[in-house]
């Protein structure tokens, strides 16, 4: 990307699309934040998901029950990313620290992709876009359709769809894209239509397109590329391991995503979407079944794939046409030919899934094992605490009595009243 010169400030919207190294992006922006504002680049963000939130708000998505946390997320954010492009306070290893104005601010998430025109420009207003000082880019990471559809349907199971792959692509193939399925997939995954909403007031050197290398490139490629988007290359950044900070967002094979879409149809109805996410998406999407490697790999159908190379050289020309600054190379929106063998998730096999079945059995047997022992360790510790306070209230009582008998031994009459006391009690013979 071309460096902005004079004191223009810079705004990099990332707003797409799903399923292109976003998850490992926001990891390394939101784990580097102190680091990028020290040399003057701002991620604002006091928590991991806090552009998710804003983006929830601005275009007032539901869901499963996030959106209430989401309230007013998106004014903050905005109000952070103007306030950074001020000389700021900031603390490191305990120690007040100011920071200078920020020349860049980043937002970053894929869901921004679907906000229509009208959240676009309210967005671009509270960010002050009009303001003759800020120049706003637009990034867009994209990937080729034919490795995005079978990712769209398996993050779709993953949020608790039974949705089969079959329903799933003649939805999205529909013409009218009238269903929820076909209405969300094309606004986060359109790529010339993403562009329009975004980018359609800014030049077209303001508008960026990261490519996500074609399977078989060099490991490290896609982050050179985000590196020359956000004008990151030669910052002094840590750079965590994709599932360094948790949040990896990686892909099932074909038996493990037709267990997880038969959990669904039964977990879905009695598991609430704060418990789901941790047990099933996390536990056993993400830590369990994704590391069956061996399992074979979703793809598209052998008939989806005229209709999809067709539209996928549709939108290169579509792009060379528009001239944006492409980082990559647009021949990586063109998907690969045909796998030899296609193994339908619909109809896998039952011996691959009952295999994938026990390793999920396993692992939340493990888990509930380890919850035991959690409690187990909370009730001990929490017995523990009650014997001391007990000891504590005994020990204060005695000493409580210990000052008062203190305080009467010290005159005549309270001598006289604690002798009394003790030939009531039987431990005197007389009070003389």
């Amino acid at each position: 990307m071309t460096q902005t010169t004079g004191t223009k400030r810079r705004i990099l919207l990332h707003v797409g699309t799903p399923k292109t190294g976003t998850s490992h992006l926001q990891d390394v922006l939101f784990c580097n934040r102190e680091a990028l504002a020290r040399q003057g680049v701002s991620y604002p963000a006091d928590r991991f998901d806090g552009h998710f939130l804003a983006a929830l708000d601005l275009m007032r998505l539901p869901w499963g029950g996030l959106e209430t946390e989401a309230v007013g997320a998106w004014d903050r954010l905005a109000q952070e990313v103007r306030a950074s492009q001020e000389v700021r306070a900031s603390r490191e290893g305990g120690q007040p620290l100011e920071l200078p104005p920020a020349h860049t601010a980043i937002i970053s998430h894929e869901i921004l992709a679907t906000a229509s025109r009208a959240q676009v420009g309210r967005a671009l207003e509270s960010l002050g876009a009009d303001d003759s000082l800020t120049e706003v880019h637009v990034i867009l990471s994209v990937r080729d359709l034919t490795r995005q559809i079978p990712a769209e349907w398996q993050e779709n199971v993953k949020h608790r769809s039974a949705l089969s792959y079959g329903r799933f692509l003649d939805r999205i193939e529909d013409p009218e894209r009238s269903t929820r399925i076909g209405t969300w997939f094309w606004g986060v995954q359109e790529i010339p239509d993403i562009l329009d909403r975004w980018g359609r007031d800014l030049p077209p050197e303001q508008v960026h397109l990261v490519t996500v290398p074609a399977p078989g490139a060099p490991t490290g490629l896609l982050w050179e590329r985000f590196n020359a988007a956000f004008g990151l290359a030669g910052l002094e950044l840590d750079l965590p391991a994709e599932s360094a900070a948790g949040r990896a967002n990686p892909s099932l094979g074909v038996p493990e995503t037709a267990l997880l879409r038969r959990i669904n149809r039964r977990a879905t109805k009695v598991l609430e979407p704060a418990d789901y996410r941790p047990l099933v998406r996390e536990l056993l999407a993400h830590q369990t079944l994704s590391r069956r490697t061996k399992s074979p790999r979703l793809g598209l159908p052998p008939a989806a794939y005229a209709w999809v190379s067709e539209l996928e050289q549709a939108w290169v020309g579509e792009i060379q046409r528009r001239g944006y600054d492409v980082i990559g190379d647009l021949d990586d929106l063109i998907g690969a030919p045909p796998q030899a063998a296609y193994a339908d998730p619909d109809a896998p096999s039952e011996r691959a899934v009952a295999a994938a079945g026990v390793t999920a059995i396993k692992a939340l047997l493990l888990e509930n094992a380890r919850m035991r022992g959690e409690e187990a360790q909370r009730h001990g510790e929490l017995e523990q605490l009650r014997a001391e306070l007990d000891h504590a209230r005994r020990g204060s009582v005695h000493a409580a009595r210990a000052r008062v008998v203190a305080t009467l031994e010290s005159s005549p009459p309270g001598r006289l009243l604690t002798r009394g006391y003790r030939v009531l009690r039987g431990r005197s013979s007389s009070p003389a």
